[in-house]
């Protein structure tokens, strides 16, 4: 890998990933910073990170779900409506949708970065790094 020919004492940026599973994989080889556009972009086109991987919002099926975009994040800046509704917002162009997404979406990964964070400091780094990939990878 690169990072072995980089300077030790100096952070290691890795531009342009975003996703989870590749996140937890550059962080395996020793990257220090990473940014992105992922989340705002698949805001912009109906896609929402979750805990059980990515969802497009502009699929039929969620025309009629009720659930919030995360059951399981349930502190999502968009977690108080529904996929439904937010469904709706994207197919009529509001761009409030688009909006609420990409809160979703940065929070969300912000959350996910926290985690990861915390997995380095206890010593489970390898079993998030398996969990991740088990439903991104």
């Amino acid at each position: 890998a690169v990072t072995g020919l980089l300077p030790a004492d100096q952070p290691r940026y890795f531009m342009g990933l975003g996703d989870p599973a590749g996140l937890v994989e550059v962080v395996a080889a020793g990257i220090d910073m990473f940014d992105c556009v992922l989340p705002t972009r698949h805001a912009r086109h109906g896609g929402v990170l979750t805990s059980t991987g990515r969802l497009n919002l502009r699929n039929a099926r969620f025309a009629t779900d009720d659930l919030p975009l995360d059951p399981e994040f349930p502190s999502s800046p968009a977690g108080r409506w529904s996929r439904s509704y937010l469904r709706h917002l994207l197919m009529t162009d509001e761009p409030t949708g688009g909006r609420l997404l990409t809160l979703h979406n940065l929070a969300w990964l912000l959350d996910f970065v926290d985690r990861l964070r915390v997995s380095i400091e206890t010593g489970t780094f390898e079993s998030f790094r398996r969990d991740t990939l088990a439903v991104w990878g």
